[in-house]
């Protein structure tokens, strides 16, 4: 049985983990037939957000407890996530993987990766082992991969230039797709980044995890 490690930012799209792509790709891991654990920074989140009226809330939360929430409690801190113990890694989207796990979202161009993340991300890309992104997560690709890497947020002009001036080659994607990169086995698809609702979601998704378990 193939174990994948699954990368949460949090719980909610505002300030975390986008909660509907992870559930969707713990879905679509089991229903392959592999397995998953998830992992998550134990760390204070950017801030929280109430999902109701948007506005910043206190007092602020801890991302692996919030993560928790979309795991049931089975969940480690991500400094326990060792590549060696996994065939493929995935980090779906939701504002806190450019809020939490890196910069993106306050520094855009010069963003920088929460050092957990820098590590784990560079383990699956040193040890050549397949990893996917999803949404806003695949910001953080050229941060860790080389020069020209093949990735896609779908199509937001702005959020694809800063990739490319950061080195990532961004390629336009429709929301029911995956743009692969061979050279680095990396999958990524826009998902909530386009999707007007879970089944728009879904569908690049499900792509995304069947791509990655074939390369794993």
């Amino acid at each position: 049985m193939k174990k994948i490690a699954v990368i949460l930012a949090g719980c909610g799209v505002y300030d975390g983990a986008e909660i509907n792509e992870a559930v969707l790709t713990l879905l679509h891991i089991a229903k392959a037939g592999a397995s998953y654990q998830c992992f998550a920074p134990d760390i204070e989140q950017l801030h929280t957000i109430n999902h109701l009226n948007g506005e910043q809330m206190t007092p602020n939360r801890n991302v692996l407890v919030e993560a928790a929430r979309i795991a049931r409690g089975d969940i480690k801190a991500l400094t326990l996530l060792d590549a060696n113990d996994f065939d493929a890694l995935i980090v779906p989207g939701g504002f806190g993987a450019a809020k939490n796990l890196c910069d993106f979202a306050i520094n855009g161009a010069q963003a920088q990766l929460n050092p957990e993340m820098l590590r784990a991300a560079k383990a699956f890309a040193n040890a050549k082992k397949p990893a996917g992104y999803m949404c806003i997560a695949p910001a953080m690709i050229p941060l860790f991969y080389s020069a020209g890497v093949k990735t896609t947020i779908g199509n937001d002009v702005d959020t694809a230039n800063a990739l490319q001036s950061l080195g990532a080659q961004h390629i336009d994607c429709a929301v029911d797709d995956i743009v692969i990169d061979e050279q680095h086995k990396l999958v990524s698809t826009p998902a909530y980044m386009l999707a007007q609702s879970i089944l728009d979601a879904d569908a690049g998704i499900e792509k995304l995890v069947a791509a990655l378990l074939k390369m794993s």
